[in-house]
């Protein structure tokens, strides 16, 4: 593996750590930035794979939380009630990526007028839901009702379109159905490691017999870019949505669809 293939993992890897959570889709800058470095992964495996760097990031941030809450599920009902929101919310991109994944891979992957247009349509509905006057029911994510848990999972399936963001979906579907902006957020984090861990053991089992030594390498220098920059984001971003919405990452989005556009327009 040459030194360009290690730049561009890592580079990659970043890039995927940094937009994991954020509601400006991963998968959306992956593919734009793959296409303009001329980045192609064996299967579309890496940008899939890479993916549990950013889990163990949640998974280090939350551990203590997490452990607390294993421990309690034998004894308390809201524990119990928590766990199975999850489950439930993660139920329905389960068993539509399962029957959507080669197109997903092999047509959704390959457009990247899309991810940009869907770049563009989804920073003006994060600015739309950003300024409206909601009143929010719910603060606390162990709080939500497992009928809210499972339609945020059933939003949440909009992001196999890349350039929707799975964090984004489900952010503005809480906030839709009552959630703070805080704890939206917070739900997103942890619905993201049951979905994004099936989706890597599921791309895994699917392409593990293609991948080379060199793919490997590379998957795992952007395993470890991704952790690292995923512990930044998940570390600070509940507090700075809490104060400041998310605005910001709308505009993100429009700029880069926008601006994505216009290069594939100009040079293809």
């Amino acid at each position: 593996m040459d030194a360009w293939a290690i730049f561009e993992a890592a580079i990659l890897g970043l890039l995927e750590g940094l937009t994991e959570f954020l509601p400006v889709s991963s998968t959306g800058h992956l593919l734009l930035a793959g296409h303009f470095l001329g980045f192609e992964s064996t299967g579309r495996t890496f940008e899939v794979l890479i993916q549990l760097g950013a889990i163990l990031a949640i998974l280090s941030v939350y551990f203590g939380r997490l452990w607390k809450l294993l421990t309690d599920l034998p004894r308390d009902a809201g524990a119990r009630r928590f766990a199975a929101g999850i489950l439930l919310a993660f139920l329905p991109a389960a068993v539509i990526g399962a029957f959507a994944h080669s197109y997903i891979k092999e047509v959704l992957f390959e457009t990247p007028m899309l991810v940009c247009s869907m770049l563009i349509v989804g920073g003006f509905i994060l600015l739309w839901v950003d300024r409206l006057p909601l009143r929010p029911r719910y603060n606390d994510v162990t709080q939500y009702p497992l009928k809210m848990c499972f339609a945020i999972g059933a939003v949440q399936c909009l992001a196999m379109i890349p350039g929707v963001s799975r964090s984004g979906s489900t952010i503005v579907g809480a906030l839709l159905m009552g959630s703070d902006k805080r704890s939206a957020a917070e739900f997103s984090f942890f619905l993201a490691m049951p979905t994004m861990a099936g989706a890597f053991a599921y791309d895994l089992y699917k392409n593990h017999a293609l991948l080379s030594s060199n793919d490997m390498a590379q998957i795992g220098i952007g395993f470890v870019a991704a952790f690292i920059s995923g512990v930044i984001v998940v570390r600070y971003l509940l507090d700075y949505v809490s104060r400041h919405g998310f605005a910001l990452f709308a505009w993100w989005r429009l700029i880069v669809g926008s601006a994505g556009m216009a290069a594939l327009l100009v040079w293809g």
